[in-house]
C-alpha cells in the first residue's frame, strides 16, 4: 500500500491539506477497471451499495466531506474522491437520475447490474434480493488528479 500513502501524500501537497486522512481505499464493483477509468474521466459521480452489507460487516456508513481512494483492478491508486452526500432508501425509490450519475449506462442497465450484483452477494449471507432493499447512495466529487 506505498504506492496508495505516495498518491494521497501528492494529492495533499497539491491541494495544501494537512493533517487529514483518507477513509479506506477500494475497487468499485465486479468491474474494477471499468468503474475506475469512469471515475478518473468524470463520468461517474455516483455509487450505490447495499446497507445490509454494512450492518453484517459492522462497518460505519460513509460520510459527507470523507476522502476515499480508488484503486483500478491491479489495485494501484488512480483517483481521489470527496463524498458530497450519503442516503440510504429503497432500491426501488432511487432517481434516474441517481441511476444515470454512476456513468454506467440507463436506468434499466443500472437496476440490471445492481441487482445481479446484489443477489449474487446476497447469497454468501443466505439472502434474497428484494426490490425494497435498502441502499446507500453516494455521490462523491473526484478531487484528484485534475
Amino acid at each position: 500500500m506505498k504506492k496508495v500513502q505516495q498518491f494521497w501524500n501528492e494529492f495533499c501537497v497539491a491541494h495544501q491539506k494537512q493533517g487529514i486522512k483518507y477513509k479506506d481505499a477500494f475497487q468499485f464493483g465486479a468491474s474494477a477497471d471499468e468503474l475506475a477509468s469512469l471515475v478518473v474521466n468524470g463520468e461517474k459521480r455516483a455509487t450505490t451499495s447495499g446497507f445490509l452489507f454494512y450492518e453484517l460487516e459492522r462497518e460505519a456508513l460513509p460520510q459527507a466531506g470523507e476522502y476515499y481512494i480508488i484503486l483500478n483492478g491491479q489495485n494501484e491508486p488512480v483517483a481521489v474522491i470527496q463524498i458530497q452526500s450519503v442516503e440510504v432508501l429503497p432500491m426501488n425509490e432511487v432517481t434516474e437520475e441517481f441511476a444515470l450519475a454512476e456513468g454506467e449506462g440507463d436506468y434499466q442497465y443500472w437496476w440490471d447490474a445492481h441487482e445481479a450484483f446484489f443477489t449474487t452477494l446476497l447469497k454468501e449471507y443466505d439472502k434474497a434480493f428484494s426490490p425494497n432493499m435498502l441502499v446507500v447512495c453516494e455521490r462523491f466529487e473526484k478531487v484528484y488528479p485534475e
